[in-house]
C-alpha cells in the first residue's frame, strides 16, 4: 500500500511538473494557434527578430490592445525589433495611415499615436479629412505647415504603398494582427484573445532565436 501511495505521489509530481513547464513555455501549433506566411515577407532588419503590428486607428480592438502591446514592447531584449504598419482597405484608412507615417517622419509618433487612438475611439472623431488630422497635430504642438509638408510628401506616400503590399503578402484581413519575422501571422481569432496573441508571439520569437543560434 505504501508503495502504491508513493507511486501515486510520484506520478502526481511528474504531472504537476509537466503542467508547470507547459504553462511557462507554452506550446503552439501552426494552423491552430497561428498561421504560416508563405512565401515569407522580407523584413527591414535581418539582424533582429522583427515583430510587426497591423492596426487601424479606428479599430476599437486595436485601441484596447495598444496598452498591452506597449507594455510588451518594454520587456523585449535588444535582439527584437518592432514596427507598426497601418492597415489600409478603404480610402479613409489611407488617410489614417498617412497620419501615422507623417507623425513618424516628424518625430512625434510617441506623442501622436495615443492622441489619434483617443480621438477616434473615445472622442468619436472620424478624422475624415486631411484638415481634421492637421487640426489634431496642431493642437499637439506641430505646425500646420510642417504637418502638411510631411503628410503630402513622397516618402509618406511610399510608406503607405509599402505597408499595403506587406499586409497583402501577410494575408492580413483584420486588425489587430501581428507578424513575427515575416513568417508567422498571429491573430486573436487563432490565438484565443489579445493577451494570448502576445504569448504566441513570445513563443515564436523564442523559436526564431533558437533557430538563429543554431545557424
Amino acid at each position: 500500500m505504501i508503495k502504491n501511495v508513493l507511486l501515486s505521489l510520484s506520478l502526481l509530481a511528474v504531472g504537476l511538473s509537466y503542467a508547470v513547464a507547459e504553462e511557462v513555455t507554452g506550446t503552439y501549433v501552426a494552423g491552430v494557434d497561428y498561421d504560416l506566411i508563405s512565401p515569407p515577407v522580407r523584413g527591414v532588419d535581418g539582424d533582429k527578430i522583427e515583430v510587426t503590428e497591423f492596426f487601424w486607428y479606428g479599430c476599437g480592438h486595436c485601441y484596447t490592445f495598444e496598452p498591452m502591446l506597449e507594455q510588451w514592447k518594454k520587456t523585449q531584449p535588444e535582439d527584437v525589433s518592432f514596427r507598426g504598419v497601418p492597415a489600409v482597405w478603404a480610402e479613409k484608412m489611407e488617410l489614417h495611415a498617412k497620419a501615422y507615417y507623417a507623425a513618424d517622419t516628424l518625430g512625434v509618433l510617441d506623442t501622436m499615436n495615443p492622441v489619434i487612438f483617443q480621438a477616434m475611439n473615445v472622442d468619436r472623431k472620424p478624422l475624415a479629412s486631411q484638415a481634421d488630422i492637421a487640426a489634431l497635430f496642431v493642437a499637439n504642438g506641430v505646425s500646420e505647415k510642417d504637418f502638411n509638408k510631411a503628410f503630402n510628401s513622397f516618402g509618406v506616400s511610399s510608406q503607405v504603398r509599402q505597408g499595403i503590399a506587406i499586409a497583402k503578402s501577410a494575408q492580413i484581413t483584420g486588425t489587430p494582427a501581428l507578424m513575427v519575422n515575416g513568417k508567422y501571422h498571429v491573430s486573436s481569432r487563432k490565438a484565443g484573445s489579445q493577451s494570448d496573441m502576445l504569448k504566441v508571439v513570445d513563443f515564436l520569437v523564442e523559436q526564431e532565436r533558437t533557430a538563429k543560434a543554431s545557424n
